[in-house]
């Protein structure tokens, strides 16, 4: 019997975070976006963040990430930056309770942060005038929550060190 690997995580580089939220921001301009079921890049990244860093990764960038994304958008402003700072407060509260669980948990305490951000967007939405989207409007946060474990394999990867062998003998 072998004991299954686990990984001691490096600290996280700033300059890594960085470039992640850029290129989810980045996903996001492309105009992909605007399809039905392609994820928001920019929650999904300000999630992940908060969960595993928050300390490095607060309200105020969430809050930049919206503006960035409304002005992306020519949406109404602070509406994505609304729900991106409610989204990273949530993030944060919980984030200790969420690291405790496997990808599947964390997958569904995820879901609703994410379908949260997506409610918020509509409401600010309907109140300036709009209409209602149809249910396949939140089809986006089922997408993003399934694709959780790939982004938690991506950000974690440099991270992590190469497991010591010796420190991994059978029982």
């Amino acid at each position: 019997m072998t004991l299954s690997p686990q990984y001691i995580l490096l600290p996280v580089n700033p300059l890594f975070i960085g470039f992640t939220l850029f290129v989810a921001l980045g996903l996001n301009l492309l105009p992909l976006g605007q399809t039905i079921g392609v994820p928001d890049w920019v929650a999904l990244s300000l999630v992940f963040w908060n969960i595993h860093q928050p300390r490095r990764v607060g309200i105020l960038i969430a809050f930049i990430m919206g503006l960035l994304v409304d002005i992306n958008d020519a949406a109404l402003l602070g509406e994505h930056a609304l729900a991106y700072t409610t989204l990273s407060y949530l993030a944060t509260t919980v984030h200790r309770r969420v690291l405790w669980f496997g990808q599947i948990g964390q997958m569904l305490h995820v879901l609703p942060l994410l379908l949260l951000v997506q409610v918020i967007v509509v409401i600010v939405r309907v109140l300036a005038g709009g209409t209602l989207p149809g249910l396949s409007f939140f089809i986006e946060s089922v997408v993003a929550t399934a694709l959780w474990p790939l982004v938690a394999f991506f950000y974690l990867a440099p991270q992590r060190r190469a497991i010591d062998r010796d420190d991994h003998r059978p029982l």
